[in-house]
C-alpha cells in the first residue's frame, strides 16, 4: 500500500492518513486480522455513496439547468456506474494499493469491479470526513468531470424524446406539447405522415414518418435539438443526446 501515490494521483493530502488506510482495507483483509481490529471500508463506501451521489447531483444541477430529473439521474446513473467507478479506480491506481484477504487476493479481488467501485466511494468517504464537503466536491470534479466527458455517449442515450420534451415542459411551467397530422400521404402500405408538435400557440418542429407514432418522435427529436442550439450552448459536449436517431426504431 502506497498511500502517498493514492494521495498525488487524486490530488488530496490527507490530514488524517489512517482514512485513506481505511478507505484501501478490504473486508477480507480486516477478517485475518481479527486481533489486530483493522477497521474495514465498508462504512466509508456507505458514506461515500451517499456523498458523492449528492456531489455529482449538484453538479449536473448547475452544468445542465435545463434537463429535467429523467435525464439528469440517467446522466448521474452512467458516472456513477460499477463500470464508471471502477474505470476510475484503476486510473487513480487503488487497484495497486488495496489490502485484500489472501482468499480474495488469489480469487483476483483486486479485479473485480464491484470491488474497485465500492474502494473509490470509499475513499471518497474518507475525504469527506478528512476535510468538508466542498473541498471533496472540488476533488471529485477534478477527478470524475474528466471521466464524464468521455463516456461513451451511448449511456446518454434518449429512447423516448415526447418524454423527454414532455419533462422539459413541464419543468419550465410551459403549456404541454401537442402533436397535429398535417398529412397524410402515399399508398395504405407506405404512408409518410407528416406531423407538427406545438406548445401553445408556438410551432416547434414538423417531422415526417412512416407511423403517427414515429414522426411524433422525430417533431419531438427536432424540437429539443432547437432547445439544445438555443438555450444549451454550455452543452455542446452532450448534444449526443438528441443526435442519434439511426439507433432508435420508431417505425
Amino acid at each position: 500500500m502506497n498511500l502517498k501515490e493514492v494521495e498525488k494521483k487524486i490530488g488530496y493530502e490527507f490530514k488524517q492518513p489512517e482514512l485513506l488506510e481505511q478507505a484501501l482495507t478490504h473486508s477480507s483483509y480486516a477478517h485475518e486480522h481479527l486481533p489486530e481490529k483493522i477497521k474495514d471500508n465498508e462504512i466509508l463506501e456507505f458514506l461515500g455513496d451517499a456523498v458523492l451521489g449528492l456531489a455529482l447531483s449538484d453538479y449536473l444541477r448547475l452544468t445542465y439547468p435545463e434537463l429535467g430529473e429523467g435525464q439528469l439521474s440517467k446522466l448521474r446513473s452512467a458516472v456513477v456506474s460499477t463500470n464508471s467507478l471502477s474505470t476510475l479506480a484503476r486510473k487513480l491506481k487503488l487497484d495497486k494499493n488495496i489490502r485484500l484477504g489472501k482468499g480474495e487476493e488469489k480469487n483476483g479481488g483486486r479485479k473485480k469491479k464491484s470491488i474497485l467501485a465500492d474502494t473509490f466511494e470509499a475513499v471518497t468517504g474518507a475525504i469527506y470526513i478528512d476535510s468538508d464537503f466542498e473541498t471533496v466536491r472540488t476533488v471529485l470534479q477534478n477527478i470524475v468531470v474528466k471521466h464524464f466527458k468521455k463516456l461513451p455517449r451511448s449511456s446518454f442515450l434518449i429512447n423516448n424524446f415526447k418524454s423527454a420534451l414532455q419533462e422539459y415542459f413541464n419543468q419550465k411551467s410551459l403549456p404541454a406539447p401537442t402533436y397535429r397530422t398535417i398529412t397524410e400521404e402515399g399508398p395504405e402500405h407506405e404512408k409518410i405522415f407528416t406531423v407538427e408538435v406545438s406548445s401553445g400557440d408556438k410551432v416547434l418542429a414538423r417531422a415526417q414518418g412512416h407511423s403517427k407514432k414515429s414522426a411524433e418522435q422525430k417533431a419531438a427529436q427536432k424540437a429539443l435539438k432547437k432547445i439544445v442550439k438555443q438555450k444549451l450552448t454550455i452543452l455542446n459536449e452532450e448534444a449526443f443526446l438528441l443526435n442519434n436517431s439511426d439507433n432508435n426504431n420508431f417505425e
